[in-house]
């Protein structure tokens, strides 16, 4: 499913850059990335019933699936670009979590590994000049979450294995662009985002929690420019 996503999103990119704007990019990235602790509740009448613990999240960015994104953007003659950006994040309950939550005989998987999935629509500001190399931008976005969802309550509940659009998204980053060329740039940022996560279990029952992952961000950028 992401993969269809990312691909829609480069062809909408080329198709606006090529007639809107006065520069079109399409950027690639990737990074450490992490989540800190949050509180999981829900309900799974198939498996452990009620539940509500606060879970420890580990990112593993570098393990497959990487943590990565792909992010298009259309510039005008001024200093403000829009785009839309895929970030495939990723998460997993650590140890500690699955021995607290699974002390009444619960929680074999809680992850959201291929991924936790944003897809945001983007506003950012660069300050950028003609012939200066280094450009700080900032940003924004709003989106939906669209995760990977892999939770198993206990050893006799069905496993939920799919994806699922759980709610919507914000996004938050910072940076330094970095111009060696005409064509290319090379960037690091800082980015967070805020993922509205409603799951629904197979066997019935719901699972909810609210997400902020925090990344460091280093990535490549093709401009497209019409000249």
């Amino acid at each position: 499913m992401k993969n269809r996503v990312a691909l829609l999103l480069v062809a909408a990119g080329l198709s606006l850059g090529s007639s809107a704007a006065a520069e079109m990019t399409l950027s690639l990235y990737t990074g450490p990335q992490s989540a800190p602790h949050s509180r999981v509740w829900g309900f799974d009448p198939a498996g452990i019933g009620a539940f509500n613990f606060l879970a420890g999240w580990e990112g593993r960015s570098f393990s497959i699936p990487l943590h990565y994104g792909i992010r298009v953007m259309w510039w005008g003659q001024g200093n403000w670009g829009f785009g839309l950006d895929l970030n495939h994040n990723k998460i997993y309950a650590d140890a500690a979590t699955l021995g607290v939550a699974g002390t009444s005989g619960g929680f074999q998987v809680l992850e959201f590994t291929d991924g936790l999935n944003t897809f945001t629509a983007n506003a950012t500001y660069k300050w950028q000049r003609e012939g200066r190399k280094l450009s700080p931008y900032l940003g924004a976005g709003l989106g939906v979450a669209i995760p990977h969802v892999e939770v198993k309550t206990s050893v006799a509940a069905p496993r939920t294995f799919r994806y699922q659009i759980t709610g919507p998204a914000m996004m938050l980053h910072a940076g330094v662009e970095y111009r060696f060329s005409r064509r290319l740039s090379a960037f690091g940022e800082l980015k967070s985002t805020y993922n509205i996560v409603r799951v629904k279990l197979d066997g019935g029952g719901h699972l909810n929690t609210n997400i902020v992952t925090n990344a460091l961000n280093l990535g490549l950028t093709v401009h497209f420019v019409k000249r």
